[in-house]
């Protein structure tokens, strides 16, 4: 249960800060972040995100925790959405 949870966490942090970043790039607009504020810098980000937490949450396991694990990565997508509606992205885009 605790690797589900762990996983899950993650799953939902990688996902959710994966979204803004793949999104930008696919509509060719800036958006702030470690390598680079270009738009294919960030698809390319984005979309790595978006595949590391897909891999988490097929290793997270969900099916022996899936309360649990759920409450994990909706936690995980809350928090990053809280971070980067507060700006703390990297500054403001």
């Amino acid at each position: 249960m605790i690797q589900a949870i762990a996983l899950g966490f993650l799953a939902g942090l990688f996902l959710a800060n994966g979204i803004p970043h793949f999104f930008r790039g696919i509509v060719n607009e800036r958006y702030p972040m470690v390598f680079g504020s270009g738009p294919v810098a960030n698809l390319l980000a984005g979309w790595s995100s978006i595949g590391v937490g897909v891999l988490l949450l097929a290793a997270a396991d969900l099916g022996g925790a899936p309360v649990a694990g759920g409450a994990a990565i909706a936690l995980g997508v809350l928090l990053m959405g809280l971070f980067h509606a507060a700006g703390r992205a990297f500054g403001k885009a």
